[in-house]
């Protein structure tokens, strides 16, 4: 007589061997467990630093020895920020870094009594933070001596700058989220397809010039991605009010940083299409590159909300750079030679990878 087959024994089997496959896909452990951890790791410092902190920071002529100081510095809904330079300050007041400069003063009475001046100094940029701020300052007298009250003395010097408008910053995040993707993907599928159907390898045996054929078929994705940008800028211009300091000068300054950033883009795809066996990898590598970018380089929201061992991390990334050099040419007015340290790490990147270009790069 035949025996019956055990249905629950095939179930298991094929639940083991299907979780097994799915532990083996590296694809599949990314997205579905590492990814969502750092999803979860990297925005949990948004509850740790606060958006809704405001930001201020002490002037250099504050007097540091009297009490007003000390009760401001302890205010748990302030953000204070220490700068060694006060025309770095300034900047940063005025591009919505910083939500007040607070210059904190004492002097007598005609009664020789202590009273202390809180110059609250500002811009319109950042008037509807300062509104916010002013209670916390009203308050503390209390915390002083609920007795003097009268000589605690808040004057608000807020004064009209350029707007520092959200698109200001989201822009230049999009154009570098932008590029990233696109050219990542664009370059590495195209040169991992023109591999596999031995297009290379014919272009190899061809009288043409190796370096030719690298540049052509790259020269015209750079095209593709620069036009692009070239879109985003237009439309922000023109739509959403985006800041371009010295109109076309500005507008040559930025297309040039993002042809920079391109090159050094379309060699870490070339990279990624030399080490790949499958097409199937070519994503998990870019995003193993990219999303890393995406979340730490000031794409979405700025780096200072992380801790300053975090900031450091996040500055060795080109990102993290081509945010800050777009940023600083676009709303700033630097000129492209005042963001040399921005470029020179890109440039540096730039170098690193086309030297394992060289040593790499397949053509068949």
């Amino acid at each position: 007589m035949q025996s019956q087959y055990n249905q629950f024994k095939a179930l298991v089997a094929i639940t083991k061997a299907s979780l097994i496959a799915i532990f083996k896909n590296p694809g599949s452990l990314f997205f579905s467990l590492v990814f969502p951890l750092v999803f979860v790791w990297i925005f949990g410092f948004f509850g740790m630093n606060g958006f809704s902190k405001q930001r201020v920071s002490f002037s250099s002529k504050t007097d540091t020895a009297n009490i007003a100081y000390t009760v401001v510095s302890n205010i748990q809904q302030l953000k204070i920020i220490k700068y060694n330079s006060d025309s770095l300050q300034k900047l940063d007041l005025e591009r919505g870094e910083l939500d007040a400069i607070l210059n904190i003063t004492t002097k007598k009475d005609s009664a020789n009594k202590e009273q202390y001046i809180i110059q609250v100094i500002a811009t319109n940029a950042t008037a509807s933070a300062v509104a916010q701020l002013m209670p916390f300052l009203e308050n503390i007298s209390l915390k002083i001596n609920p007795e003097i009250k009268s000589n605690v003395h808040i004057q608000q010097n807020i004064y009209t700058i350029r707007p520092y408008r959200q698109i200001d910053f989201i822009l230049p995040g999009q154009i570098g989220f932008s590029v990233l993707f696109s050219t990542l993907f664009g370059i590495a599928f195209t040169f991992y397809n023109l591999r596999e159907q031995l297009v290379l390898k014919r272009f190899f045996a061809s009288p043409v010039n190796k370096l030719s054929i690298l540049t052509g078929i790259g020269f015209s994705r750079l095209s593709f991605q620069l036009l692009n940008v070239v879109v985003l800028i237009v439309v922000g211009r023109f739509w959403m009010d985006f800041t371009l300091a010295h109109g076309m000068i500005t507008f040559i300054e930025i297309i040039s940083i993002s042809i920079i950033m391109l090159l050094l883009l379309m060699g870490i795809g070339l990279i990624f299409s030399s080490v790949v066996k499958t097409d199937a990898t070519i994503p998990l590598l870019i995003n193993l590159f990219a999303l890393p970018q995406m979340l730490l380089s000031g794409t979405f929201f700025p780096i200072s909300i992380f801790p300053a061992w975090m900031q450091s991390l996040c500055k060795i990334f080109p990102l993290t750079h081509f945010n800050e050099a777009m940023r600083k040419i676009s709303f700033e007015g630097l000129g492209i030679t005042e963001v040399w340290n921005h470029l020179t790490i890109i440039g540096l990147w730039t170098v690193v990878v086309y030297v394992i270009i060289y040593k790499i790069f397949k053509w068949e």
